[in-house]
């Protein structure tokens, strides 16, 4: 193994050559506390951050981590979210500035957001953590800066590496903190089904974010911490954190009600977002949903691919087939209606829906324009006359945030209004508005079953050539995904909530069609994609080692290949 005084000596004579000149590093690097291993360089310095491979490779017997710390899934995954977010922090702090021509000058890795994922960017083989970083080796212009790149390479790097990493400087107090964070929400998140529970929100709990396009806690003297009403009220011992009390939301059909501003689709977003475990102060550490938990909308425009929304929409002008549905640019009603479909093929237990986001027409029509338009003349059956069908039928629980719509108090199990940021139960008296001013719309279509039919993917159709022949296959936003010819979009994907996590989903696609025979269904295809990765671990997605993917749901997988233009299926 090269020790580092022959890095040293490698990198002084690259001085003012091709950045090209950097690829004669790679290789392994001896630093006495730590191995250094450079797999790939990339040959220009405008090349994003994850076209660089480096490890470092540190003895586990010099960290504060115990056996007891890894003897879970769960609690390997807090301890390597934990020191991926440690190694962020002091990056970022000792080397987190460019310093040159693009990614020049900075060392970093794959930034963590708010929940603890299953992460590619730190892992833990045997006896070593293993930290899958990026260095972005100074230019000026295309020139290599070598003096910069000694103090990279041989002085920042080793401190960011002991900073974060060596036990002496690692908090074992905070590292616990993290695990058992992710340990309680775990063990909550299991506890709701045999509690016949959708989801529970902690008392105390912060529920409001910093804005609109953050992720990050609502710091305010003016936040309201989060109280459940009495009716509603659960409590339940946590492993760590003891008993715990909050609002539990039933099985069934919840209406969340309010004014505008009084916080009910930010209680939405809360249950949306209650499928991943959250970090400690981030104020929804105990705010969890079953996994199996699904946000719906209408998306204008998306593909879709026999899909049977007939349960919703039939009857078409033309005799169009809605049991096979197919279409390049959905309306409003029908993207809805796929969405709902396919959450239901792939076995979601909860629907959230907020009427912001939805088709009006999809989910009601009162009495006056039934009186108006004959059923017979409108193909759509709303989704009032189906909620709860799609209970009674499919086990599938709705939730639904909306402010315009009283009509949804027939079908409601319960109906909780947000006031000033608080939760009331308000069932009782939305049973007794009914009671007292029922409604005068028709019931429409009741009958019909919901039972989607299954589709096989034709894996020929999973194909990441481009037009010109060469592989692509990329993401650089959240919600954009580029594979082959096609660039996907995954904007009403509203449970994404990391590029690691697109950029994951976009190698598993290409993954999953090893498992694509012709016989076998989207879901059974998915379900043995996850099986692997939850026994084998993200590397097994590409052939290079990568710490650019993050944890994702068989869902947002199954979505985005639905959304893939190309993407074709044979219905059984």
């Amino acid at each position: 193994m090269v020790t580092k005084d022959q890095l040293q000596r490698r990198i002084t004579p690259l001085d003012g050559k091709d950045y090209g000149a950097f690829q004669s590093l790679i290789g392994t690097y001896d630093f006495e506390q730590f191995a250094l291993i450079i797999d790939q360089i990339p040959k220009d310095p405008y090349a994003p951050p994850h076209t660089g491979i480096y490890r470092v490779q540190f003895s586990l017997a010099d960290t504060v981590i115990e056996d007891d710390m890894i003897g879970s899934r769960i609690r390997e995954i807090a301890c390597r979210d934990f020191y991926a977010r440690q190694f962020f922090y002091h990056s970022n702090k000792i080397a987190g500035k460019r310093r040159g021509t693009g990614y020049s000058g900075i060392i970093t890795i794959n930034e963590p957001g708010q929940t603890i994922l299953d992460r590619s960017s730190v892992v833990i083989n045997e006896n070593i953590l293993e930290i899958r970083c990026f260095v972005g080796l100074p230019a000026s212009k295309r020139n290599v800066k070598a003096k910069l790149a000694v103090k990279m390479l041989l002085e920042e790097l080793p401190e960011i590496v002991n900073m974060s990493l060596h036990r002496e400087n690692t908090g074992r107090d905070q590292l616990l903190s993290h695990i058992h964070t992710a340990v309680d929400a775990e063990f909550l998140r299991e506890k709701l089904s045999d509690l016949g529970l959708l989801a529970f929100i902690a008392n105390g709990a912060i529920l409001p974010r910093e804005s609109g396009i953050s992720d990050r806690t609502m710091t305010s003297d003016s936040i309201i911490p989060f109280k459940s009403p009495e009716s509603l009220k659960t409590e339940i011992d946590l492993p760590y954190a003891g008993k715990t009390t909050g609002m539990g939301i039933p099985q069934g059909v919840t209406l969340l009600a309010g004014g505008g501003y009084h916080g009910k689709s930010t209680l939405l977003q809360v249950i949306e977002m209650g499928v991943y475990n959250h970090i400690a102060g981030d104020g929804r550490e105990q705010c969890v949903s079953l996994i199996e938990t699904v946000k719906v909308r209408s998306y204008s425009g998306r593909h879709v691919v026999k899909t049977d929304i007939s349960p919703f929409i039939r009857n078409l002008p033309f005799q169009e087939d809605t049991s096979a549905f197919s279409t390049e640019n959905a309306s409003g009603s029908t993207s809805q209606a796929a969405n709902i479909i396919e959450a239901i093929e792939m076995g979601a237990k909860v629907i959230l829906m907020d009427e912001d986001t939805c088709a009006t027409n999809f989910m009601i029509r009162d009495m006056y324009m039934q009186k108006l338009v004959k059923k017979s003349d409108e193909p759509i059956t709303s989704y009032i006359d189906k909620v709860r069908q799609l209970y009674l039928e499919n086990k599938t629980s709705t939730i639904l945030a909306l402010g315009g719509v009283g009509d949804y108090f027939e079908v409601a199990d319960h109906v909780i209004q947000m006031i000033n940021y608080l939760p009331e139960d308000v069932s009782a008296q939305a049973k007794d508005i009914m009671i007292n001013h029922p409604t005068q719309r028709t019931k429409e279509d009741v009958e019909f079953p919901i039972q989607p039919k299954a589709r096989i993917p034709v894996p020929e159709s999973v194909d990441p050539m481009s037009g010109y022949g060469k592989w692509r296959l990329y993401t650089t936003e959240i919600d954009t995904l580029h594979f082959g010819r096609n660039k996907i979009d995954l904007t009403d994907l509203e449970q994404l909530i990391e590029l690691s996590q697109t950029k994951a989903i976009g190698f598993s696609m290409l993954y999953a069609r090893k498992y694509m025979n012709g016989k076998r269904t989207l879901k059974q295809v998915i379900d043995l994609v996850m099986a692997d990765l939850e026994k084998n671990g993200l590397d097994i997605l590409s052939d290079k080692i990568s710490g650019y993917f993050a944890q994702f749901r068989s869902f947002e997988l199954a979505f985005a290949l639905n959304r893939m233009r190309s993407f074709t299926v044979n219905q059984i």
